[in-house]
């Protein structure tokens, strides 16, 4: 049962170096539409929850303030968790090559 594993493994990579070839051979691959729609990608997906944390931030200010700034703790965590959604779909975009 352990040589079945790695010629699954192997079988399994041999497949999508198949494919790989294959799609390069139609002329499918990721050309420049595609690097210019990921920057549009990963720039909404930083400024969209940045603005969201503003917007929440200056509301706050007006109904609860405090003694800090609301609007610059949610810019913080509206950037951080941009961030980790532009990384999200970067990561998901290598993956799928």
């Amino acid at each position: 049962m352990s040589e079945q594993k790695p010629r699954d493994k192997a079988e399994a990579i041999a497949r999508k170096a198949e494919r790989k070839e294959a799609a390069e051979r139609r002329g499918t691959g990721r050309g420049v539409w595609f690097g210019l729609g990921m920057f549009g990608l990963v720039g909404w997906a930083v400024a969209v929850p940045t603005l969201l944390g503003i917007a929440l931030g200056v509301w706050l200010d007006r109904v609860a303030p405090a003694g800090f700034s609301w609007t610059l703790a949610l810019l913080l965590a509206g950037v951080a968790l941009g961030c980790l959604n532009a990384w999200w779909w970067v990561n998901k975009e290598s993956r799928d090559e």
